[in-house]
């Protein structure tokens, strides 16, 4: 089902079923997807509404991801929690540990007898939201990872091939320089500095970022992230901010508009960028992975996921989990999760979709749009590429951010600040496992 014929479904639905909207059982669903984002989420929404009479799911814009979670957790206290709540994947550990809070999706589906099959899901995906028995705890929605776009008409004017773009690091200097010289104000920025610059470029040359299996393996990890790697790659990139190659504008997804604006040639953020940089960008742009260190053995490995699942509230009648079971069949459905796919620059949750992407040509007629799935797939994780689990990942993310800030500001030399992070971020470590002993809940 295309998304222009879902639409016009609704206006069926809208027309001929305004009788039985009314007895609808309502589902509340919280999410943090903005801009075109938002809009693509409405239009799931609609879909599943129009599909059938019994129940209605109401999207609901609670803020970023971190604004949102902490509106969850305020709801959950006060007894007033939606049935959906859409959770960033750094979220994942605090929503593992809320006990009772939570309805485990596993749970949900079985219960309401629908056909329900994790090995339907890509693995790099579900590999995140399960416990340690292989069940799936929340559903996997908007999953992301790094890539690489860049302006093909800046290259043009450097010089450069468009079609070539920089596959190492010190490739990416040459090119930033290039463009940098041929007037671009910015030759390089990024997004999500922590997920990018320090956890995915940690799995994408297989070296640990924390103890414990990067905290799947147990609450008692520590993080390890003051790697000589990561120490090198940060003295990199701060040399960068003094030569004029990289501008810093934002621990989120602010430094997007650096790049679909025009400021910068050169950009590294989530892949889901993807649906605001095609809906804002006058000029032409292509997809590319991440760069690495050619001299790191084994490198690249493969990049890690972000994004959000869906958890279920607990504490709701069994017909709106019977709603919400119904919903999450038809969100994972392949002709659904292939528009989400293609409309967003997510990946596909399901190889079903993914086959289906493939099929319809979209690959071929996009190129670059298949990135993230290729670098998620590229080689079998591995303990140090499988993902980060860790206890208050929210607070810690925060901790780096405000460590590599001083070093974009030349207050901390790029060593001092990681030692720094590493040492802070500890200490949130324990507090987190302090407070979800066994017994605790």
């Amino acid at each position: 089902m295309k998304i222009k014929n879902i639409c016009f479904a609704v206006v069926a639905s809208c027309a001929f079923g305004a009788g039985s909207a009314q007895a609808a059982t309502e589902i509340q669903w919280w999410h943090s997807m903005s801009g075109a984002l938002g809009e693509r989420v409405k239009e799931i929404a609609d879909g599943f509404n129009a599909s059938q009479s019994a129940y209605k799911v109401v999207p609901v814009y609670k803020g970023g991801y971190a604004d949102s979670l902490t509106a969850t957790i305020a709801a959950v206290r006060s007894g007033k929690a939606p049935h959906i709540a859409q959770v960033f994947e750094v979220g994942t550990a605090t929503m593992m540990s809320g006990g009772k809070a939570i309805k485990p999706v596993y749970e949900v589906m079985t219960q309401a007898h629908e056909k329900f099959d994790p090995k339907a899901y890509m693995p790099a995906v579900t590999g995140y939201y399960t416990d340690t028995k292989g069940r799936m705890l929340s559903m996997p929605f908007n999953s992301s990872t790094p890539v690489l776009f860049y302006n093909k008409d800046a290259f043009k004017k450097a010089g450069l091939d468009p079609n070539k773009p920089p596959v190492t690091w010190d490739q990416v200097e040459e090119t930033a320089t290039k463009v940098r010289d041929a007037g671009m104000a910015c030759g390089y920025t990024t997004g999500w500095q922590s997920w990018v610059q320090l956890e995915n470029m940690s799995a994408w040359h297989n070296q640990e970022f924390a103890t414990k299996q990067n905290g799947f393996g147990g609450l008692d990890t520590k993080l390890v992230f003051n790697t000589q790697l990561l120490v090198r790659h940060i003295a990199k990139l701060s040399s960068w901010v003094k030569a004029g190659l990289f501008t810093y504008a934002g621990r989120s997804n602010q430094p997007e508009a650096k790049f679909y604006g025009g400021d910068c040639a050169m950009l590294t953020s989530s892949s889901a960028a993807y649906a605001n940089i095609k809906k804002n960008a006058k000029f032409q742009f292509g997809v590319s992975q991440l760069p690495y260190y050619e001299d790191v053995k084994g490198a690249p490995q493969n990049s890690i996921i972000g994004g959000a699942s869906l958890w279920v509230m607990a504490g709701k009648k069994p017909a709106e989990y019977k709603g919400v079971a119904k919903f999450f069949t038809y969100m994972s459905s392949p002709e659904v999760q292939a528009n989400w796919h293609q409309k967003t620059g997510y990946v596909p949750i399901t190889k079903a979709a993914y086959e289906l992407s493939k099929k319809e040509g979209f690959y071929e007629k996009n190129p670059g749009t298949d990135v993230a799935i290729q670098q998620l797939l590229l080689k079998n994780p591995t303990k140090d590429s499988k993902g980060i689990r860790l206890g208050n990942f929210v607070q810690i993310r925060g901790i780096i951010d405000e460590e590599l800030e001083s070093v974009w500001a030349q207050k901390k030399g790029p060593k001092q600040a990681l030692d720094d992070a590493v040492e802070r971020g500890n200490v949130e470590l324990r507090k987190f496992e302090r407070a979800n002993k066994p017994g605790k809940h």
